[in-house]
């Protein structure tokens, strides 16, 4: 996630010069047209146009901000839950014999943020999961399908085993069991937003009136422009260009690229709430790179 407060420009120029080389060349090519044949130009109701193609440009960038604030709303509820948990599992088991097994569930919350992670941005395990996993541990969660969904039922497991040996009663055990709940709801959220992409109709249909009222606008702007029509109509085709990758940029919000939610950063954070929580040593916060959060 980009953090600078100055707007990388560069980064929108970077992403869209190819659309807008071939629209400058097309605008040369309209603009030494007029003046060489004895063609005029067509009038064209380029503000009509514009109006509607900024509207449905718009409303696609606006549902595609809405995908990528609920996938921070998501990891919110997950940063919380986590919390939850271990201040739970701390509280609720103060008996000495139950240490191994707090600090068990402690770190496999841990393990199973980044395997989320891991599985949203479509990347093998790391050593940020594996880190927090005995042998035993891991291979289990490992074969599953769902990995991260594996270590969530191997703490629901333990839980359980907590009860079993009388070191929480069942209100205790209800209560951390709602937690799991909320955890399994935000990773089901996650993963609906991953798996289901807008449909066809918002990604085909902008990017194709998009396109082709940047071959129409030269041709009405011939007229008016004259010779500065390549710069006019490469100026304004770049702010509807821009726009339109605004929203392929937002639409998968846990992409592992420079404009989506810093997934990186919210499992150090859960990392460093937990491991204080249980008094071990923690790592720093991660800081942006080159203006850039991952």
């Amino acid at each position: 996630m980009i953090v600078d407060a100055v707007p990388r420009v560069r980064v929108i120029i970077t992403e869209v010069w190819r659309p807008l080389l071939g629209l400058f060349v097309w605008d040369v090519i309209v603009t030494a047209a007029y003046y060489l044949m004895p063609i005029k130009a067509p009038s064209l109701p380029l503000t009509l146009f514009g109006s509607a193609l900024a509207l449905f440009l718009g409303f696609r960038t606006n549902s595609a901000y809405a995908r990528w604030w609920e996938g921070r709303g998501l990891w919110g509820l997950m940063i919380n839950a986590s919390r939850n948990i271990a201040r739970s599992t701390r509280n609720f088991m103060p008996d000495p014999e139950a240490r191994d097994l707090k600090r068990s569930i402690v770190l496999r919350q841990i393990a199973y943020v980044n395997a989320l992670r891991c599985q949203l941005r479509k990347q093998p395990v790391d050593e940020a999961v594996l880190k927090f996993l005995s042998q035993g541990e891991a291979e289990p969660a490992l074969a599953r399908v769902n990995t991260a969904n594996g270590l969530l039922d191997g703490t629901g497991r333990r839980i359980a085993d907590a009860r079993a040996k009388g070191w929480i009663d069942t209100i205790q055990q209800t209560q951390m069991e709602a937690v799991l709940v909320d955890i399994a709801n935000a990773q089901g959220g996650m993963e609906r937003l991953k798996n289901t992409p807008l449909p066809n109709q918002y990604r085909f249909m902008p990017t194709f009136f998009t396109r082709l009222f940047c071959v129409l606008l030269p041709i009405g702007l011939v007229e008016t422009l004259g010779f500065a029509t390549p710069i006019g109509s490469t100026i304004a085709g770049l702010m509807f260009l821009a726009t339109l990758q605004i929203g392929d940029d937002l639409v998968d919000p846990f992409a592992d690229t420079v404009h989506d939610l810093p997934l990186n950063a919210m499992c150090r954070t859960i990392e460093i709430d937990l491991l204080q929580s249980i008094g071990e040593d923690a790592p720093e916060p991660m800081k942006p790179v080159h203006g850039i959060l991952w």
